[in-house]
């Protein structure tokens, strides 16, 4: 019998069982990741209280937050490429509870604003991660289904971060829900454990050895150096960077304008309740559920960059159709569609981004981009209330509406699907 045959096929049964773990981890992880960014906002009134802060350092601590996770996403791409997915899955989930847990601690606006950022880094680097991770474990031929629905763990984070807020907050305080956020260092042991790293990773790192790029000395102690001059070197590789950075830096100016002013929206340009606000908020999220679980499903049947630029471009279209012609008796249902759709793109983004470089630079590229994007996202905040101020909300929507718009005509232009296969490398 051929030895060889049977350890393959042996590795081959194991590897499709693994990554229905991987997926189980990553799932709980973007789920912790999504929980934890709105633990801030409902505990923004106690911290103004408890601290005495001014609206603008109530607010700049979001701004830790996005700067956090920014450089967070960019070392944690580059930790992927050097140390390993899993391990840096692993120490970014214990990093940012250890760091959220710490805000509970906290008896000053600088000292919560310190251990934010560093519980931020945690939080950028893990996005980053989990899909580099579970992109090259899930078989190709429904990697964009699982990816999809990996990707509403985020948004079931929200719902959890609420129900955590509404349980914790009346009866224990704001610094309970942080607290708990020390319970995922089980997860991160429990995946340290039963998780290899994935063969994809495997090779590129023996490639790497073989032609003498393995770290030895100051050039790749960095991602500045090594990892991203051979992106740079690489003329393909440099231009899907590029794309993707800008095609990023769109979707989280639209992404994270209407997340921090919807509820605004709702209650002032609207006449909405509290009551009101946080029930349509919460049909909101479950649509946008729905939409990247779909969304995964529609990428593997008909193409990744079809589904992301139709998510992308319908939600552009469904801005000024929510602007200009909501009411009491329509806005249940417009918000219904608007959160099925502008969950699409990030339902196919990590897929998409990912299928776009290479293994041997694939965590690097993807965090870079992805997170150079996010220049977008501090962008979007302070934009979209300026023009809040000098004219209306709904005039902010509009221009997220165009952010949105140039977000899908990129891809549909520019970015081809499937130009690399994680399982075939």
């Amino acid at each position: 019998m051929d030895t060889t045959a049977f350890e393959s096929r042996a590795a081959a049964r194991v590897h499709s069982k693994t990554w229905i773990i991987v997926f189980l981890f990553c799932f709980l992880g973007l789920l912790i990741d999504g929980a934890d960014l709105m633990l801030l906002s409902y505990s923004l009134t106690s911290l103004k209280a408890e601290f005495g802060l001014s609206n603008f350092q109530a607010g700049s601590l979001g701004s830790v937050t996005l700067a956090g996770m920014a450089l967070g996403g960019i070392y944690g791409g580059w930790a992927c490429d050097k140390f390993g997915r899993v391990k840096t899955v692993v120490w970014t989930i214990v990093l940012f509870s250890i760091g959220t847990a710490l805000l509970g601690m906290t008896q000053s606006y600088v000292q919560f604003a310190a251990a934010r950022f560093v519980a931020s880094l945690g939080l950028g680097a893990l996005y980053v991660a989990c899909n580099t991770l579970m992109a090259e474990y899930v078989p190709t031929r429904f990697r964009t289904t699982v990816l999809g629905t990996l990707q509403a763990g985020w948004s079931v984070g929200y719902i959890v971060a609420t129900l955590l807020a509404g349980w914790l907050l009346p009866e224990y305080g704001w610094r309970y829900l942080f607290y708990v956020a020390i319970i995922p260092v089980v997860l991160a042991i429990l995946m340290q454990r039963l998780v290899p790293e994935p063969p994809a990773w495997v090779a590129a790192k023996a490639n790497r050895a073989s032609a003498g790029e393995v770290a030895t000395g100051n050039d790749s102690s960095k991602p500045s150096s090594g990892v991203f001059k051979a992106i740079f070197g690489d003329a393909k590789a440099r231009n899907m960077f590029v794309l993707w950075a800008l095609t990023a830096g769109f979707l989280q100016f639209g992404y994270y304008g209407v997340n921090n002013w919807l509820p605004s929206y709702l209650e002032t340009e609207m006449g909405l309740n509290f009551k009101s606000m946080t029930a349509y908020l919460v049909g909101t999220y479950a649509a946008m559920i729905l939409g990247k679980v779909l969304a995964g499903v529609a990428a593997d049947w008909l193409g990744r960059r079809v589904v992301f630029s139709f998510g992308a471009l319908g939600t552009a279209v469904f801005l000024p159709v929510i602007v200009f012609f909501h009411s009491p008796d329509q806005i249940l249902w417009m918000l219904v569609v608007f959160g099925f759709l502008y969950g699409i793109p990030y339902g196919v983004n990590a897929t998409y981004m990912t299928e776009s470089f290479e293994s041997r630079f694939r965590g690097s590229a993807v965090g870079g981009a992805y997170n150079i994007g996010r220049i977008g996202a501090a962008v979007a905040p302070a934009a979209i209330g300026f023009l809040a101020t000098e004219i209306s909300i709904g005039m902010g929507f509009l221009v997220m509406g165009v952010a949105y718009f140039v977000c899908g005509l990129i891809p549909a232009l520019m970015i081809k699907d499937k130009q690399f296969d994680p399982q075939k490398e």
